[in-house]
């Protein structure tokens, strides 16, 4: 497999832990977003909508990270990282498209330079829109893990370790680079105890340690 990315996309992130977290091998392909190395002609050739992750595996080419993780997780199941219920399933997909198609798309780099190049909005700006959508998503989120974290109690569960249960599932793959990027742009984490401890329990696991930007090859300070 070879893994197109950029060290400080959250989309490329998710599957970096996703790959870990199932013990999978593959080349790291850096493309350099910031510098604009997903807008040249050897990558356009490849990417059809010229973005990170681009995974290629047995002769396909496929992009979107959600649709990469759950492709990952049907051809090599162990360790699983969706439930085995209908129901659980529907629920980690919630959390993880909270984020993935909440959050993470108004605050992409895209998203970020267009603000600033086109519609000329200052930098401190820039970041107040930021941190604005990141800590409205992020009490979302907790608000969600607090509704099901009552219902576990309610079936006489122990509370969850990780987003949902005892290992990390998709949704855990995606508050994780949510976090490591809310910390970049100093987001307000206070007040969300079960999103703090459900990322502080990710990132005990080598998996977690593994996959973060600091131990890319492409990492810049």
């Amino acid at each position: 497999m070879k893994l197109h990315n950029y060290f400080r996309s959250s989309a490329s992130f998710r599957v970096r832990i996703a790959l870990a977290l199932k013990g999978l091998s593959y080349e790291y392909i850096p493309v350099h977003l910031a510098r604009g190395d997903h807008k040249l002609p050897e990558y356009t050739g490849i990417s059809s909508d010229g973005l990170v992750p681009l995974l290629e595996v047995d002769g396909e080419r496929l992009s979107q990270s959600m649709a990469i993780i759950e492709y990952l997780d049907e051809t090599h199941p162990q360790p699983p990282l969706l439930p085995a219920d209908a129901l659980g399933r529907a629920k980690v997909r919630a959390l993880a498209q909270s984020i993935a198609c909440e959050i993470h798309p108004l605050n992409n780099l895209r998203v970020l330079k267009y603000l600033m190049r086109e519609l000329k909005v200052e930098e401190e700006a820039k970041n107040i829109w930021y941190r604005h959508w990141v800590r409205t998503g992020l009490e979302s989120f907790e608000r969600q893990l607090a509704t099901l974290d009552a219902q576990r109690r309610q079936a006489g569960l122990k509370p969850s370790v990780y987003c949902w249960g005892d290992t990390p599932t998709l949704a855990d793959c995606c508050l994780v680079p949510q976090i490591f990027n809310g910390q970049r742009f100093d987001v307000n984490l206070d007040g969300l105890p079960l999103t703090m401890a459900a990322f502080d329990a990710c990132m005990q696991l080598p998996a977690f340690q593994q996959a973060q930007p600091a131990n890319c090859p492409d990492n810049e300070a």
